[in-house]
């Protein structure tokens, strides 16, 4: 029998007050079909393999990725892998990683440079998430016998083919860039990342296993 993943307490009372009543029926629509691809592959006992794809890979896909992962773990629903990738690489923006902080990753840089490589744990005895920026067809990445989800609609409506991917699942976030050297950029950035893990919320939970 295998051992549930206790993910960090933070982490964990950050979800526990997560309320996914309030996504409207019309997000529930579009996220159906992530729910729908996760629960086939765990009804047929197969791995799920998410790459969640902005146009820079550099905060709203990478907020998806670590909360996707993160919430499955929570879940223990098992052989769940998420990616993340953009159009094109940048870094990932470090407020994104400030903002997963606050929520309770515990996150160390071990690569300097234009585009540093950060180690993102969420639980004591599970891999970290290794967070860059990369595109989505970056040798890090599945090469087939993945979802592509694309979060943002510029990703989406400008690279409709993703070579290798089983389903294409437009998942579009508000760019938080927008409120960059703001007063609000803090909260904005948080109010993002919350959305996201609220609606991985949502997903998660409605797997059967």
């Amino acid at each position: 029998m295998s051992i549930k993943t206790i993910v960090f307490k933070e982490i964990e009372n950050e979800i526990r007050v997560l309320n996914f009543e309030n996504i409207s029926e019309e997000r529930k629509n579009i996220l159906q079909p992530l729910i729908d691809f996760i629960q086939d592959k765990v009804s047929n006992e197969q791995e799920v393999r998410l790459n969640l794809i902005c146009t820079h890979n550099s905060r709203r896909s990478h907020l998806s990725q670590v909360w996707a992962q993160t919430i499955a773990a929570y879940f223990d629903i098992k052989n769940v892998f998420c990616y993340s990738g953009g159009t094109e690489a940048t870094a990932l923006f470090p407020v994104v990683a400030e903002t997963l902080k606050q929520s309770g990753f515990k996150i160390k840089t071990i690569a300097e440079g234009n585009n540093p490589i950060y180690s993102i744990k969420y639980s004591d005895n599970e891999h970290p998430i290794i967070g860059f920026s990369k595109t989505y067809d970056d040798a890090f990445n599945p090469q087939s016998e993945f979802a592509a989800i694309m979060t943002c609609s510029q990703a989406d409506g400008g690279c409709p083919f993703i070579s290798g991917a089983e389903k294409r699942i437009p998942i579009t976030f508000d760019d938080p860039k927008a409120f960059d050297n703001t007063p609000q950029q803090a909260e904005k950035y948080k109010e993002r990342s919350l959305q996201i893990a609220t609606e991985m919320v949502y997903v998660f939970s409605q797997i059967k296993k």
